[in-house]
């Protein structure tokens, strides 16, 4: 390879390391991954049935549909995490008084038994992330970051 191209590849790289949506998507890869593994082994959770208890825990009851607008995840991922999660008898599913085509999933006694030890260890995990900015930068991250969101959402409508 010639010293042109190494510096085609290279600032290839330095493209894509500063395009926003890479850098999200691999932010938050790293800060599931590093959730998911501080918790996988002790509840054989992976990150899309983590995602869903987490908004059932948090919401309660919702439809897949719900579930998908929450955590943007795909549908089929979603479809996956729920199917799963009723294996394990972590979900439960039940009609939906107000349509009678779709269901709510809900957590059982036992998932809500591990969604309470898992949140504290997620918490931590964020604290941990958040160790060495000030209680401004916190803010002023979690600001920016609903703004970016909403952007995006307010783009996608329009």
């Amino acid at each position: 390879m010639t010293s042109a191209t190494n510096d085609n590849n290279a600032a290839g790289a330095g493209q894509l390391a500063e395009f926003l949506p890479y850098q999200l998507s691999v932010a938050s890869n790293a800060v599931s991954e590093l959730i998911s593994a501080r918790y996988r082994k002790r509840f054989a959770l992976k990150i899309p049935e983590w995602r869903v208890m987490a908004v059932l825990g948090d919401a309660g009851a919702a439809t897949q549909r719900d579930l998908t607008e929450a955590t943007l995840m795909d549908k089929v991922a979603v479809n996956r995490a729920c199917k799963v999660l009723e294996e394990r008898r972590l979900v439960a599913r039940a009609p939906n008084a107000r349509d009678g085509r779709s269901h709510l999933l809900e957590l059982t006694g036992e998932g809500r038994a591990i969604h309470q030890e898992v949140m504290p260890l997620a918490l931590q995990t964020e604290r941990d992330l958040f160790d060495g900015f000030d209680p401004q930068e916190q803010a002023q991250f979690r600001s920016l970051l609903e703004r970016m969101r909403a952007r995006a959402a307010d783009l996608a409508e329009g």
